[in-house]
């Protein structure tokens, strides 16, 4: 079974509020990370036809902060889907309400995995990919898993070797090595 990226997309708009807020009057990243976790379960929960649970969230940069009164809108598509699991890519936009002025906030991808009654992982329905963008999105999920299992191979605490370089490397940095390494 396959679907449309449309047939699962979400769109959550939220005022925020003094409640939010960290001491400075902007919101705390925390609150939006939990929004963004809410949405990125609801996307993959309406793609599979089933509960879904957080596997893992890729690379969460807070590009620019946002205020109290603002209005906050997330949007959330399937980028990729495996056998079980479903990387969804969620954007974050904040609005001034007085002015109007939107700004891109936030992105994310939060891998999904769908779960029957049981809590066994179960198949969800692939995607069916009509423009290049959702090629691009797809294409781009692939290649941040086969980075990620390389990250874990090579710094594997099993197969961990430190090399010269290792230490060379460690020199550019702003540490200090409390022993001799070498």
């Amino acid at each position: 079974m396959f679907k449309k990226i449309e047939d699962s997309q979400i769109v959550l708009t939220q005022l925020m509020l003094p409640s939010h807020s960290n001491f400075s009057g902007k919101i705390h990243g925390g609150y939006i990370l939990s929004l963004m976790d809410q949405i990125a379960f609801a996307c993959s929960s309406k793609h599979s036809g089933n509960y879904c649970v957080t596997a893992s969230v890729n690379k969460v940069d807070f590009l620019k902060p946002i205020g109290v009164g603002e209005l906050v809108t997330l949007k959330a598509s399937i980028n990729f889907t495996g056998n079980t699991s479903m990387v969804v890519g969620v954007r974050v936009e904040s609005e001034n309400i007085q002015t109007g002025t939107c700004t891109h906030c936030n992105s994310s991808y939060f891998t999904m995995v769908a779960k029957d009654k049981e809590g066994n992982s179960v198949a969800v329905p692939g995607l069916i990919l009509e423009t290049e963008q959702n090629i691009r999105r797809y294409l781009r999920s692939i290649e941040r898993r086969i980075d990620a299992i390389k990250r874990q191979s090579i710094f594997d605490e099993k197969d961990f070797v430190m090399s010269n370089s290792d230490l060379e490397e460690l020199k550019k940095h702003n540490m200090k090595l409390a022993n001799d390494f070498s």
